[in-house]
C-alpha cells in the first residue's frame, strides 16, 4: 500500500443560487487554489407559471439538474429578507426551501447568506447594488459583459461570497481592494 502526504490543491466547485419565485439566479465558480473560474451562469424563468407549486417544483428540478451535471461540493443561497409584503417572503422562502431540498437530496451541503453579507463581500459595502454587485463581479471574475437578468450575477456572488467566508483570498480581479479603489476612484460611491 503507498500512502501519499502531497496536499490536493484546493479544488472545490460551489453552486451560488439566489432565489425567487418569478426568476432565480444560479452561478457556478470553480476554485482551485486562488484561481476562480465562472463554468456557469444565468437564471430560471417563472414569470410565465401561475401555479405557485408548478413554479416550486420547476425550481427544485432545475437545481437538482445542476448539481447532477456539476457536481458541486457545495451549495450557498441567499437567505430570504425582511420585506413589508409577507406573502411575498413566504414565498421566497419556499423557494429557497425547494433548492435547499435539491442539494439535501444528493448530500450537497448548504449555507445560508444574508444579502447584506453577500454585497458586503463583493463590494466592501453592504448596502450595493445589483448593479454595483454585477460590475465588481465583472472585474473580479473577469466576465466579459453583464448578463441581461441580474439574479445571475447575484447568485455568482454569492458563491464568491461563500469562498470568501471559508478563508478564500479575497481580492477584486487579482488586486487588493485598496490597490483596485485607487486604480478606480469613479467607482467608489
Amino acid at each position: 500500500m503507498i500512502h501519499s502526504t502531497a496536499v490536493l490543491p484546493n479544488n472545490k466547485l460551489i453552486l451560488g443560487v439566489d432565489p425567487g419565485t418569478n426568476v432565480m439566479g444560479y452561478g457556478l465558480i470553480e476554485v482551485n487554489g486562488s484561481k476562480i473560474t465562472v463554468l456557469q451562469y444565468g437564471v430560471l424563468q417563472l414569470k410565465s407559471y401561475a401555479n405557485h407549486a408548478v413554479k416550486l417544483k420547476k425550481i427544485f428540478d432545475s437545481t437538482l439538474r445542476l448539481i447532477t451535471e456539476y457536481l458541486p461540493d457545495e451549495m450557498a443561497i441567499e437567505a430570504p429578507f425582511y420585506g413589508t409584503n409577507v406573502q411575498s417572503m413566504l414565498k421566497l422562502g419556499r423557494a429557497q426551501g425547494v433548492a435547499i431540498a435539491a442539494a439535501l437530496s444528493r448530500d450537497i451541503p448548504y449555507v445560508e447568506y444574508a444579502p447584506k453579507k453577500i454585497k458586503q463581500s463583493v463590494t466592501g459595502n453592504g448596502n450595493a447594488s445589483k448593479e454595483q454587485v454585477a460590475a465588481m463581479l465583472l472585474q473580479i471574475l473577469k466576465i466579459k459583459e453583464a448578463p441581461k437578468f441580474l439574479d445571475a450575477t447575484d447568485a455568482l456572488a454569492v458563491a464568491l461570497c461563500h469562498h470568501y467566508a471559508q478563508g478564500g483570498n479575497q481580492k477584486a480581479g487579482g488586486k487588493s481592494w485598496k490597490a483596485f479603489l485607487t486604480e478606480n476612484p469613479d467607482r467608489v460611491r
